[in-house]
């Protein structure tokens, strides 16, 4: 039965086996050299009390002739050394297995980590303690009791776990502690290996809104390669359900013996480069409600919600390093490539921490120049000088979009007014045809997301949390 406590727990084990279920295996030690020194040192509290008590016992009844006396205290005495010595020559073949569902959760969710023992001799085992190591992040240690495993026997039993900070915690190795009846040694065991549950940031779904002038990664603002023109230099293929059935070409359908369809055109993806300043000297403040940790969820969330449109999708930082790496065109946004892609960039920005730079030229030196199409930039505290380097970022791409907080108006909370140095920022990547929002705190990216699409249009002004010298400006998307 599960008990959220934390204490130490241990195992006696032969040989231990491999878990199965998707969770990593964990092998049990075959014991600890040292014969009587280890028996003894796992005595306890109580143990260690009756052999005191009966050494005690023994020397009194030497010392006064007490023969009665002196049989109670080698009782007292030997009681502690029999249950080591049994302890300790008990021999336990117990496999254990863990499995994470999901192994990977967004910052504030539950994840349950399955725990499961398999006694693999032929004996019945005694009372078995079990504990799984967490970081103190994830909560206490979770310590469970299993009151005889029989033979060939298992048992399975679950925690949650759950963390507000995002990162790659190591969940293991699991203990088992063996105890004998009377309570007078334990002996503990570990495990070998461990499994790591990893906190993404948190991701809002944003609303659709035409970026770069079309609303899906493909479209009619799309660039297009054509294939050659002319009846005998179409490249066919394989009908598709679905097809236009004008666009059959017979004669690759008579020479193939199935179904073709012309493929005059071949759309190019559109594509989405997220830049992320991590710069520390940017921000100011720490934990889950940081300006940095909401610039992480919002680039976050804007690589999902592009690449489920379609978007090849990079994710770039102010130190120049970017996924995939510098010169790819990003991850395609179609079927399991966009979740295995969703993946590996939410791993990244798991761990991601702040840069020790100073500036931003490193991005903009990797942005090649007029046909990086989307950016969208989530910044933080930007002086002149880098405010110029951000604006120059809108020649190198087709539309630009950006987020900029505010660490000084975040520090001192909802309704704080923006510092001069952010609305001077504002202004100057909007003049440079950005679609620039400041960020107050405490405000969603959904609202920003709306609010920056109307900017781009024009339909209204932007609305009171960025009232005064952070209002105002156009820019656009495209």
């Amino acid at each position: 039965m599960p008990s959220e406590r934390p204490g130490g727990t241990g195992g006696i084990g032969g040989t231990g086996h491999n878990g199965d279920d998707g969770g990593s295996g964990n092998n049990g030690d075959r014991g600890e050299p040292g014969g009587l020194r280890t028996a003894l040192a796992g005595l306890t509290t109580r143990g260690r009390s009756f052999f005191a008590a009966g050494i005690a016992a023994a020397v009194c009844a030497y010392v006064l002739g007490q023969g009665d006396l002196l049989r109670v205290g080698l009782l007292l005495a030997v009681l502690p050394l029999v249950c080591s010595g049994v302890l300790y020559r008990t021999r336990y073949r117990v496999a254990g297995s863990r499995r994470l569902t999901p192994a990977r959760v967004p910052a504030g969710a539950e994840a349950r980590v399955h725990l499961r023992m398999e006694n693999v001799s032929r004996l019945p085992t005694g009372l078995l303690m079990l504990q799984d190591r967490v970081p103190y992040v994830l909560g206490p240690r979770p310590r469970f009791v299993l009151d005889r495993v029989e033979a060939s026997g298992r048992r399975e039993v679950s925690y949650r776990v759950r963390s507000d900070l995002r990162g790659r915690y190591p969940l293991g190795p699991l203990q088992l502690r063996l105890t004998d009846p009377f309570g007078m040694c334990e002996l503990t065991r570990s495990f070998s290996t461990y499994d790591t549950l990893t906190v993404v940031p948190r991701v809002e779904a944003l609303p659709a809104v035409r970026l770069t002038g079309e609303a899906k990664g493909y479209g009619d603002g799309r660039h297009r390669s054509l294939a050659l023109a002319g009846e005998d230099d179409v490249i066919p293929r394989g009908y598709r359900y679905g097809d236009d059935l004008r666009r059959v070409h017979w004669r690759s359908t008579a020479r193939y013996g199935e179904l073709m369809v012309r493929r005059e055109e071949q759309p190019q993806r559109a594509r989405c480069t997220v830049l992320l300043d991590s710069r520390a000297v940017a921000y100011q403040g720490a934990g889950p409600d940081s300006a940095f940790e909401w610039a992480v969820s919002g680039t976050a969330s804007t690589l999902v919600h592009m690449l489920e449109r379609g978007f090849s999708v990079r994710l770039l930082t102010d130190t120049g390093n970017s996924l995939p790496g510098e010169g790819a065109d990003g991850y395609a946004g179609t079927g399991q490539e966009s979740a295995d892609a969703a993946g590996l960039m939410m791993d990244t920005l798991a761990v991601i921490d702040h840069s020790d730079g100073a500036g931003l030229s490193r991005a903009y030196d990797v942005l090649r120049g007029g046909n990086e199409g989307l950016l969208v930039a989530f910044l933080g505290d930007l002086d002149e000088e880098q405010a110029t380097v951000v604006a120059k970022m809108r020649q190198r791409s087709g539309a630009a979009v950006a987020f900029l907080t505010d660490s000084h108006a975040w520090l001192r909370g909802a309704g704080a007014p923006p510092s001069p140095a952010a609305a001077n920022g504002l202004r100057l990547l909007r003049e440079a045809g950005w679609t620039a929002v400041a960020v107050p705190p405490g405000v969603s990216l959904v609202e920003l997301w709306r609010q920056a699409d109307h900017l781009r249009t024009g339909t209204v002004a932007a609305p009171a949390a960025s009232a005064g010298p952070m209002a105002g400006g156009t820019g656009g998307w495209t």
